[in-house]
């Protein structure tokens, strides 16, 4: 099944479009390698997504022939790792410490 696809099917992205665009972007790995939408997923690879504050590790359990009910879509993988950073707080200089 295509990564794409795939990502989709699980739930962890909520578009088709979205995963190719995160794909295009470079933030999704599979088995450590930079990986297209079209990337032909098989049980056991490892995927890794960048998105946003959040950057998930997940083991692909299943690769079902259609769509599966949004219940069932969390036995389609193993979640690895998951981290959530804080949001980058940008911090601005004040006028008085221009001069």
């Amino acid at each position: 099944m295509r990564l794409d696809k795939w990502l989709k099917v699980s739930r962890l992205i909520k578009r088709r479009t979205i995963a190719q665009m995160a794909c295009e972007q470079g933030r999704v790995y599979v088995n450590d390698r930079p990986a297209k939408s079209s990337t032909e997923l098989k049980q056991t690879d490892k995927v890794h997504l960048e998105l946003g504050s959040k950057a998930l590790t997940v083991t692909v359990l299943l690769l079902p022939l259609k769509n599966v009910a949004a219940q069932d879509a969390s036995s389609l993988y193993e979640i690895v790792e998951e981290i959530r950073r804080p949001p980058e707080v940008l911090e601005w200089l004040s006028e008085e410490d221009h001069y």
